[in-house]
């Protein structure tokens, strides 16, 4: 979803332009035709801009991104930003040029304002049955805004969605956990317990020096590895950047929650007593995946998504005792872990047409093509016959090529499997098709047979057949209202955005700054920190944000 960059800072900065789309078959909006995507199989190229790297990409030239082009006639050129993306959103915003397809995430309101995006509502009414059967009564929650019902972008997660898996969590390789005699794992004080205890017993791990725990904080990636963690300690759902209380619905930066403040010194002191990995500020990203690779990283705090091709590494190098279990772990028994709290549909953001679009037709066409059962069905599956056989009546998938889809880090980009599922319209997990099998592959029954046999060994010790046994059940929580909260957008011409970034520019200095100092000095830098949003203006920021928050609760639940 995959989870996914969540900030809505605006950075106005200077970017090459991209370039416009570009038609083969020089199709034209009024000669398109009022069929399915299929009706018209002329080549067509659509240009598109995504803010979210795709490592699986594979310029459709996989057996199914070829698949897709042979029945739509599509093919897509996708850019995907080198740096920051917004740099890039903000030109074409400045400059008035844009590719076909454009998903901005939190920057969508930079085209929005720009008048860069079409309103989609007249296309899907007239071409698009799939897309209506898809998102169903959610349609009202693509809407703009109260003031502006448009429907620029298509919602990019899954409808209607089961959460089965942990998204985020505190990891620990199976190994410790096994050795240790299946600890107690709640609290920080028993994860820091039984990485202390092991890495005690094994200083070095095939020749080299075992780290403890290992952060992430490359650029954006920080919020997933190192702050978004400390709400997720203390009892908050995630919302990004944001705390919202449940019965007030006030929200406030998390960071400045005084709870969080005990998260970061625990940090601190896992840093003073030499169990925190020192490189932890300052590796990239790909250094991170390849030192959890290697084996010798025993904790992980992050998501999922971010370290699953390492795992899929360990796992292909035959090493399943490597890979890591996920724990609820929070400050200390008064929290609640709310990693399964249900946001309902979450429709902040997704695809959107933009006015440069040769033929908004034939692309509203092939957006809605991709929501069909067919193309749902190929996304997630494959091929017939290549990988996937029927049975029966139902899809069957062999062990030798499930084992490649759970192991093969470069499975995706082989297969073109998943590679045109998210950011595109798509139904969620645990979603049934007509034929009565789910749509994605992943079923608990599925989930437990990927399992490793240790995997599955430890989950037995803990009394659970599957991760999410061990979490707060989704039914502990109220369904959230607002969806995801990341996923509300500040105007970017507004106080709110300037202070916004400001904080996050603090965020990402003071924040190592505190758990790198000597503990005695741990209070002094971050009440400074503290000190220092209050100048930056995040009472103000937070007031701003309480308005868009009600908004978004009156749009989608009047």
């Amino acid at each position: 979803m995959g989870k996914i960059r969540k900030t809505a800072a605006v950075t106005l900065a200077a970017a090459l332009a991209l370039a416009g789309c570009s038609s083969d078959s020089g199709t034209s909006t009024k000669n398109a035709g009022t069929g399915g995507a299929k009706d018209d199989k002329s080549p067509i190229t659509f240009t598109m801009f995504a803010v979210d790297p795709n490592t699986n990409y594979e310029n459709m030239q996989s057996p199914v991104g070829k698949k897709i082009t042979e029945l739509t006639g599509v093919t897509l050129k996708i850019d995907y930003p080198v740096g920051d993306p917004k740099q890039k959103i903000a030109l074409m915003a400045a400059s008035g040029e844009y590719p076909d397809l454009i998903f901005a995430k939190n920057d969508s309101n930079l085209i929005v304002d720009a008048g860069g995006f079409i309103d989609l509502v007249p296309l899907i009414e007239e071409h698009g049955p799939n897309l209506k059967k898809l998102y169903g009564d959610y349609l009202k929650r693509l809407k703009w805004s109260t003031k502006d019902p448009s429907i620029y972008f298509l919602g990019s997660f899954g409808v209607n969605e089961v959460q089965w898996e942990p998204k985020d969590g505190f990891q620990l390789q199976h190994q410790v956990v096994k050795e240790l005699g299946f600890p107690q794992l709640k609290t920080l004080q028993d994860y820091e317990n039984a990485i202390k205890t092991f890495k005690e017993k094994h200083p070095t791990i095939d020749g080299k020096p075992t780290i403890g725990l290992s952060l992430l904080a490359d650029d954006w990636r920080i919020a997933q590895s190192v702050t978004n963690p400390a709400l997720f300690a203390t009892g908050g759902s995630d919302d990004g950047e944001w705390y919202i209380d449940e019965k007030t619905m006030k929200p406030v930066l998390h960071i400045t929650r005084p709870e969080e403040k005990e998260y970061f010194r625990w940090l601190n002191h896992m840093n003073d007593v030499g169990l925190l990995d020192p490189e932890s500020f300052v590796q990239k990203y790909d250094q991170y995946k390849a030192k959890i690779s290697s084996g010798r990283v025993l904790a992980i705090i992050d998501s999922k998504w971010q370290y699953r091709e390492a795992e899929q590494s360990l796992l292909q190098a035959g090493k399943p005792e490597l890979t890591y279990g996920m724990y609820p772990i929070t400050l200390n028994e008064k929290y609640k872990n709310k990693n399964f709290q249900s946001t309902g549909y979450s429709a902040g953001w997704g695809i959107g047409i933009s006015k440069d679009c040769k033929d908004p037709v034939r692309a509203i066409k092939f957006l809605d093509w991709l929501a069909s059962d067919e193309a749902q069905i190929l996304n997630n599956w494959g091929i017939e016959g290549v990988h996937y056989t029927i049975e029966n009546g139902k899809r069957v998938i062999s062990k030798e090529e499930m084992e490649k889809r759970v192991k093969d880090p470069q499975y995706g980009k082989k297969t073109g499997i998943g590679v045109y599922g998210y950011p595109f319209p798509e139904y969620g997990f645990g979603v049934k098709d007509p034929s009565g099998q789910t749509y994605k592959v992943d079923s608990p029954e599925q989930i437990i047979e990927k399992y490793s046999d240790i995997e599955k060994e430890v989950l037995s010790k803990y009394n659970a057949k599957m991760w999410m046994d061990l979490y707060p059940k989704v039914s502990d929580f109220p369904v959230k209202p607002y969806g995801a909260a990341y996923q509300i957008n500040i105007p970017q011409d507004t106080d709110g955005a300037i202070i916004l970034q400001k904080c996050l520019e603090l965020m990402r200095k003071r924040v190592p700054e505190a758990i790198l100092a000597k503990p005695e000095k741990f209070d002094e830098v971050w009440d400074s920190f503290q000190s220092e949003l209050e100048r930056a203006g995040v009472k103000k920021l937070e007031a701003q944000f309480e308005e868009l928050l009600k908004e978004r609760i009156k749009l989608w639940n009047s």
